[in-house]
């Protein structure tokens, strides 16, 4: 019961990564709110564990007061906030992205976390403790050819976790990531292009441990991190990748 009576908000948490999160939180004693842009998935997974669940578009910054206020009005103050959501664009030459699929891969990987600041870091703030946690990927630190412009975002949020870091720090707020490895989760065949086991193989090649990632794998992490066990650790981003990036 690592996080017995912490109070959390997961994007992303209708599916994939982000519904591995919100089960390892429940089970070790968190309450949590499911926030996902699919309601419906977000009220299934939110009702599986007992938790809330908040619709809510991560790059609408009107969407992220309702959801701020929201957890305000159930329990008056937010402990953890794991930032998860997230997209990528087709493997394709960076020069055939279009400007509205980068767009998109930056407002959601990106942009959000400067929206879930603004409104999630003043009520920690007046707190004076607090965890964030920021799901990138290993395409921040060894980025897959075809990807560009998914691999920058990613980097760019391993970067942003760092700042803040450093910047809340002296506010008792921690801020850490985890970089997943490709896992079985409804991103894995935009990542690969095609679903074949040809296309699988190759990705494994890349993994020592020779398997994918699971929703659990990232859960574990991130409960660890976001608990006391983690108290002397920030700025860090965490490679949960099964040896990729050595």
């Amino acid at each position: 019961m690592r996080l017995q009576d912490r109070t959390a908000i997961v994007t992303g948490g209708a599916s994939g990564f982000g519904q591995g999160i919100v089960e390892c939180f429940a089970a070790e004693g968190a309450r949590v709110i499911v926030a996902d842009v699919n309601a419906d998935g977000a009220a299934r997974v939110a009702e599986t564990v007992g938790g809330l669940h908040h619709a809510v578009d991560v790059t609408r910054d009107e969407d992220w007061a309702a959801l701020v206020a929201r957890a305000m009005d159930e329990w008056g103050r937010i402990d953890i906030l794991v930032n998860n959501a997230g997209v990528t664009h087709k493997p394709q030459s960076m020069e055939e992205v279009t400007e509205a699929e980068f767009d998109r891969v930056l407002s959601v990987n990106a942009k959000s976390v400067f929206l879930s600041a603004r409104h999630v870091v003043p009520v920690m703030k007046s707190a004076r403790a607090g965890a964030i946690l920021n799901v990138a990927s290993t395409a921040g630190v060894s980025p897959r050819p075809r990807l560009n412009w998914y691999n920058a975002s990613k980097g760019w949020m391993i970067t942003a976790t760092k700042a803040m870091a450093v910047e809340l720090a002296p506010e008792g707020i921690r801020v850490n990531a985890i970089n997943p490895v490709a896992g079985e989760t409804p991103l894995l065949s935009s990542f690969m292009g095609e679903d074949t086991p040809e296309m699988r193989a190759k990705f494994l090649s890349t993994i020592p441990l020779g398997r994918f990632s699971t929703p659990r794998d990232m859960g574990e992490a991130a409960a660890f991190l976001c608990s006391d066990a983690a108290s002397m650790i920030t700025g860090v981003a965490l490679e949960v990748d099964g040896g990729r990036c050595i």
